[in-house]
């Protein structure tokens, strides 16, 4: 089994990763096979509402100049997936809200590329904003008949310096308990 998580932001290594990496270790505990896709570095442009993926029925995006596809891909590919992103402005970075946009039209013109495959959402915050990050990557999840993993509070993690996501005892214990509720759920469902 194997879980991809799409890190939305511009520190390859910063706080988001730190949170990703918390929760991947609890998967790799249970013998999950898992792999990060950086969004930092990367130029990603919006949906522009061309209608292709709908006409071509291909699991593709029609522009290719970007990861997009290949993130779709690894998706496809995926037992579980995360997304996880800083808070800007409060809601997601920009390059993962063209993410969602993008992956979230070729997965309805697709049949629901992620109906009931296990997804949960992460956000690092420095102080506020955290819950509309949080619901915008969300609603693609609900939105794609996806299993929506949570934790015992929401998936949130406080920082604003890299690492000090590490301070954040009650942030780092909900992402603990998300990496052994989607290892449960993914062992559960194989």
């Amino acid at each position: 089994m194997k879980v991809i998580a799409i890190n939305g932001s511009a520190r390859k290594n910063g706080n988001t990763a730190f949170l990703i990496d918390t929760v991947f270790s609890e998967l790799h505990s249970k013998n999950i096979e898992t792999e990060v896709f950086n969004l930092s570095g990367h130029i990603i442009g919006g949906c522009r509402a061309c209608g292709a993926c709908y006409k071509n029925k291909n699991n593709k995006c029609i522009f290719d100049d970007d990861p997009v596809n290949e993130i779709i891909e690894k998706i496809i590919k995926a037992d579980g997936v995360i997304l996880a992103s800083p808070t800007y402005f409060a809601d997601v970075s920009s390059e993962m809200k063209a993410v969602i946009d993008r992956v979230g039209y070729v997965a309805r013109a697709n049949g629901n590329l992620l109906k009931r495959k296990p997804c949960a959402s992460i956000v690092a915050v420095r102080r506020a904003g955290a819950m509309r990050a949080f619901d915008s990557m969300n609603a693609l999840f609900l939105i794609g008949e996806a299993l929506i993993v949570g934790s015992d509070y929401w998936n949130i993690g406080y920082g604003w310096g890299k690492g000090e996501v590490s301070d954040d005892e009650e942030g780092m214990a909900t992402m603990k308990k998300l990496g052994e509720n989607m290892a449960w759920l993914l062992n559960k469902l194989k």
